[in-house]
């Protein structure tokens, strides 16, 4: 099944390799689990500077295939200077002369032409200079999305898009179809919270204009998503219940695990503590009740309270209440008063 990402012409398959979790497996796993994927039909592969040796381990893997490829990968940069250094060191990384899709990293303004940062600038110089070829930009932010789509001035968008998707998620899907721009679907398994992996391939199948990333990290569950390299599933009613009820068990504030709050002054894992709740029921519970995971979870309680992670937070989670309530939920679950 294969996907046009708008005016960039650029045409791949659906099935898009999201490389952030590479970044927890060695690099001969890494290396050989992106190479199947590669060899199986996967085409766009998605990656960043700031996903540690991702960059390393997607090169190592596909430097032999480039000219078959399409390789997004992403700065955070905020200077010119460092865009720079981020793009140089993306080139390195992935054994390549040019980047396909090269992102401004959710960034928290929408950089344009003539702003003081230089930003939008070095993007178009890196373009003639043929190091990029299209310019785009990530954001989990409602405003800042709507406002690079209006811009005219990106050729893709990545945003978040899973079944729990709410109308306004929907309309910068459409507003990125009437704008002919191309649209990067991440967070398409919420961060993990998301598990059946067919209705999570149903709900994109909806979306023509729609490549989503699948974050994968295990040989199963590269093997779930080529279940549909081919074709995507169909909504059908089952699966549409089944998103209905999805939707009310993880209805209200929950962590996506996007890891922006991220590092936390007093060293607590934000993105596993504060979803804990929906982790430990709806994923094997056994490591999450050991003595490692029960010494990260009492972590909140040194939380200092200082507002970095809640300042941090695109979606506006009051993280240290969402913190606390994970944290009395898991000593329930220990102590026997609630039973997953």
């Amino acid at each position: 099944m294969k996907v046009r990402l708008g005016k960039t012409g650029i045409i791949v398959n659906k099935d898009g390799f999201g490389a952030l979790p590479i970044q927890r497996i060695s690099t001969e796993d890494a290396v050989r689990l992106v190479r199947r994927a590669y060899e199986s039909g996967m085409d766009f592969f998605d990656t960043a500077r700031f996903y540690t040796d991702s960059e390393e381990k997607v090169g190592k893997a596909l430097h032999d295939v480039r000219d078959k490829v399409v390789i997004a990968t992403k700065t955070g940069a905020l200077t010119a200077d460092g865009f720079w250094r981020d793009l140089e060191t993306s080139l390195h990384n992935l054994q390549t002369d040019h980047v396909d899709i090269y992102q401004f990293h959710n960034p928290p303004f929408c950089p344009r032409p003539g702003g003081e940062d230089g930003l939008y600038e070095a993007m178009l110089t890196a373009k003639k200079q043929g190091k990029i070829l299209h310019i785009a930009i990530t954001n989990h932010r409602l405003h800042v999305a709507k406002e690079a789509i209006a811009s005219g001035l990106y050729d893709t968008i990545q945003f978040p898009l899973c079944y729990l998707a709410t109308e306004k998620d929907i309309e910068i899907v459409n507003l990125a179809r009437e704008a002919d721009m191309g649209f990067i679907g991440m967070k398409s398994l919420s961060g993990g919270l998301i598990t059946n992996v067919k209705a999570a391939a149903a709900f994109a199948a909806q979306f023509d204009n729609v490549v989503p990333i699948w974050g994968i990290q295990r040989e199963k569950e590269l093997d779930d998503f080529l279940a549909y390299i081919d074709t995507f599933p169909e909504m059908d009613d089952e699966i549409r219940a089944f998103i209905e009820e999805e939707k009310k068990n993880l209805a209200g504030d929950f962590c996506r695990s996007c890891g922006y709050c991220q590092p936390c002054p007093a060293g607590i894992d934000i993105p596993q503590a504060a979803r804990m709740s929906q982790l430990i029921r709806r994923s094997p519970s056994a490591k999450f009740l050991e003595a490692e995971w029960q010494e990260k979870m009492r972590a909140i309680n040194g939380c200092l309270n200082c507002g970095h992670c809640r300042s941090k937070c695109p979606y506006g989670l009051d993280t240290p209440v969402l913190l606390k309530k994970n944290l009395a939920d898991y000593e329930d679950i220990l102590a026997g008063r609630v039973q997953i």
